[in-house]
C-alpha cells in the first residue's frame, strides 16, 4: 500500500502539536501519558513522528490531542492553509 502525502508530510498538524505541547511544557512522556488516560495508547516515538510529519494522525487522535492540551482543533490546524497552495 502506497502512502500518501502532501508535499512530502503525511499530516500537515504536527508543528502546531509540538508548538503547543511545549507551551504546556509537557514532554512527549507527558503526552503519552495523558493520551492514555483518554483510551489511546501512544509511545514517544509516535509523537516525535507526528510532531515531524511523518506519522499519519487520525481524527480522534486530533480530538484526543485537543483535549489533552486543552486547545480546540482549530487550534491544532491553524496556519496549515499554506500547505495547500
Amino acid at each position: 500500500m502506497k502512502i500518501k502525502n502532501l508535499n512530502g508530510k503525511i499530516n500537515i498538524v504536527g508543528k502546531n502539536l509540538k508548538k503547543y505541547r511545549e507551551i504546556k511544557g509537557y514532554s512527549q512522556r507527558d503526552m503519552c501519558k495523558k493520551m492514555e488516560l483518554l483510551g489511546l495508547q501512544m509511545y514517544c516515538s509516535d509523537i516525535h513522528k507526528m510532531e515531524h510529519g511523518t506519522k499519519t494522525i487520525r481524527d480522534y487522535e486530533a480530538k484526543a490531542f485537543s483535549i489533552a492540551l486543552g486547545i480546540s482543533l482549530e487550534q491544532i490546524y491553524e496556519n496549515t492553509d499554506a500547505d495547500f497552495e
